[in-house]
């Protein structure tokens, strides 16, 4: 059997609607008279029939705190040798959160800072970070800069 030889009977035509009311689906389309349901344009959302919708029926669960919101920014290795090559300038002071939301490569949101070990170094320097993955310490001690844990 090919493609070309398959009969499309089983495709069933779609009834034309409102063309006529001898055509048994003219004037008001099927939709009955006046009301929400009949006017175009219009779907009651989540309307179940009168039956308690779906998200009524469930309990309400939890909230989302802001109080214990951390705004932690997280940055690898590569982003600072990034930073390190476009300023210069940086390498004169500490790299820490303060410096880097001042020369507007951080939001102003974040309040901690996290360093990854992703990416390659290629000059050393010193940082000031609230945590720090144990790769990314081994590589900045390897090239002789230091690392500040601050609490």
């Amino acid at each position: 059997m090919k493609l070309n030889q398959l009969s499309s009977k089983a495709i069933k035509s779609k009834k034309r609607l409102g063309r006529g009311i001898g055509s048994s689906k003219g004037k008001t389309c099927g939709r009955g008279h006046k009301g929400q349901k009949s006017r175009s344009g219009v779907a009651i959302k989540s309307f179940e029939g009168g039956q308690m919708p779906l998200y009524r029926r469930l309990p309400k669960r939890g909230f989302k705190s802001i109080v214990n919101k951390k705004n932690i920014a997280i940055i690898n290795l590569s982003r600072i040798q990034e930073i390190i090559t476009k300023q210069k300038d940086i390498l004169n002071n500490k790299i820490n959160l303060t410096n880097l939301q001042k020369s507007k490569l951080l939001s102003k949101k974040h309040r901690k800072l996290k360093l990854l070990g992703t990416g390659d170094l290629k000059q050393k320097f010193d940082i000031e970070v609230n945590s720090i993955s144990k790769s990314a310490k081994e590589k900045i001690e390897k090239l002789g800069g230091k690392v500040t844990l601050i609490k």
